[in-house]
């Protein structure tokens, strides 16, 4: 009773703007406590409501009685944070997404070729026509080991003129040994010529070096190691071709990088993967591969680019398809019009 007589004194001398919006503050939860629930749940409109009154009016606590006062002052702050994460957040996204499509492509490429590193992918998204970071790659491609930093370029100056020759072994099923031959040109990354044989000799060997290099097509240097089946036969034909016989220190495979580098990548892309039967079969493997190779691969060294030409195809050249290459070890990944 003291209360409400001492409201009635009160209520004159307050100003009509504090009457009014007490009166708005009773009038809504008169009208909260009228939903007929035993307790109101709340909406953002009521909050909304009471962050205002607190905002504007410093007697809102009197006649607050459906909550706590902090509840009004913790949905103020609330919205105070979102209000602001909201206005700063950016205009611009960066990047735009890629698609779902795209990120099954290289999730596919990923579980395909498990050998494949990121630069490899990434070069065989941009040869599709798919514009993207290699760090965008790498983000989708889960447990790829992180690009290498590259080979480190021996005669850079003279690379375009130079051809590395090496031999390297393959085991048969039989227990064989089989002894390829391989040359490559060093600022391309293209293999020239290749051959197998079970027992090479200084006559052979000589003989892959005519059947590599016809009319004007010889380098001006060759490169090569010290082994013996590279004799005097050998190296007086190197001479009569016009060509300058650079063979390396004792024991350095780091001065022909291009060679050895090769001899790895055949094996872990290729060999590594097939049980040699007798010496037709790695004849038509290595053939398929060293097409593929040419023709397909990208290369880091090469910035994605491959030996042979490859030209870029965009996406309006049609829907992504893939051949299979030696039983689908690899695939070649090209656009074909529906």
């Amino acid at each position: 009773m003291f209360r409400l007589i001492l409201h009635l004194i009160r209520g004159p001398l307050r100003s009509r703007e504090s009457l009014i919006l007490e009166n708005v503050a009773l009038r809504h939860q008169l009208q909260v406590l009228s939903r007929g629930q035993k307790r109101p749940a709340l909406k953002n409109r009521d909050h909304m409501v009471w962050i205002l009154l607190r905002r504007g009016w410093q007697g809102w606590r009197k006649p607050l009685v459906i909550v706590q006062p902090e509840t009004v002052i913790r949905w103020h702050r609330r919205g105070f944070r979102a209000f602001w994460r909201r206005k700063s957040r950016r205009r611009s996204q960066g990047r735009p997404r890629l698609s779902r499509h795209e990120r099954e492509l290289i999730q596919k490429m990923v579980a395909n070729h498990p050998t494949w590193g990121v630069p490899r992918i990434h070069g065989e998204l941009l040869k599709l026509g798919i514009e993207v970071s290699q760090t965008t790659v790498a983000k989708y491609a889960a447990g790829q080991k992180p690009p290498s930093q590259g080979w480190k370029t021996l005669l850079k100056n003279h690379s375009h003129e130079i051809v590395s020759v090496d031999f390297f072994t393959v085991p048969t099923i039989t227990c064989q040994v089989l002894y390829v031959f391989l040359m490559v040109e060093n600022s391309t990354r293209r293999i020239v010529h290749f051959n197998l044989i079970a027992h090479p000799t200084m006559e052979w060997t000589t003989r892959q070096l005519v059947e590599a290099f016809r009319w004007d097509t010889a380098p001006t240097y060759i490169r090569r190691d010290r082994d013996k089946i590279y004799g005097r036969v050998f190296t007086a034909m190197v001479k009569a071709m016009g060509i300058e016989d650079v063979p390396t220190a004792p024991r350095p495979p780091w001065q022909i990088p291009y060679i050895e580098r090769l001899i790895g990548t055949v094996r872990r892309d290729c060999l590594d993967h097939v049980i040699v039967l007798n010496h037709r079969h790695p004849h038509r493997v290595l053939s398929e591969y060293i097409s593929y190779y040419n023709e397909s691969r990208t290369h880091l060294g090469l910035e994605k680019k491959c030996p042979v030409p490859r030209a870029v195809e965009p996406p309006e050249s049609g829907s992504i398809r893939k051949s299979q290459v030696l039983g689908g070890l690899h695939h070649r990944y090209f656009r074909e019009a529906a």
